[in-house]
């Protein structure tokens, strides 16, 4: 499994998550899934299905429970987490999961995405 986890501002649009997505998958394998803190997962579900994808919904204890490259203090401190986009990815690709792709952000810089490879049980 392929997944790509997404981070965003509130006022992201479906523009900027899927400008995100195309930087981060570039020279990366087709991603399978999309992941999203729960709180945030109504927009992921309109890329979802443009895209076709499913969308896997990740609670926000797991995304504390996931070590991630990139520290970023905005989202160390709001969420917990270094980077939303690799904890959400990781932690919907399951255990043993590894990022392909660290935190990417659209040109507007109001999304990040990285892609994360599973290994089904």
């Amino acid at each position: 499994m392929i997944v790509a986890g997404f981070g965003f501002r509130a006022t992201a649009d479906l523009g900027a998550l899927h400008a995100a997505l195309d930087i981060a998958q570039t020279g990366h394998p087709r991603v399978t899934a999309l992941a999203a803190p729960t709180d945030k997962i109504m927009l992921v579900e309109r890329l979802g299905d443009a895209l076709g994808l499913p969308v896997i919904s990740v609670a926000a204890g797991a995304l504390t429970a996931v070590p991630t490259l990139t520290r970023a203090s905005a989202s160390l401190r709001y969420r917990g987490t270094g980077s939303v986009a690799e904890a959400a990815a990781l932690a919907a690709a399951g255990p043993g999961a590894r990022l392909l792709a660290s935190r990417h952000i659209s040109p507007d810089r109001m999304a990040s995405c990285a892609i994360a490879q599973g290994f089904d049980q």
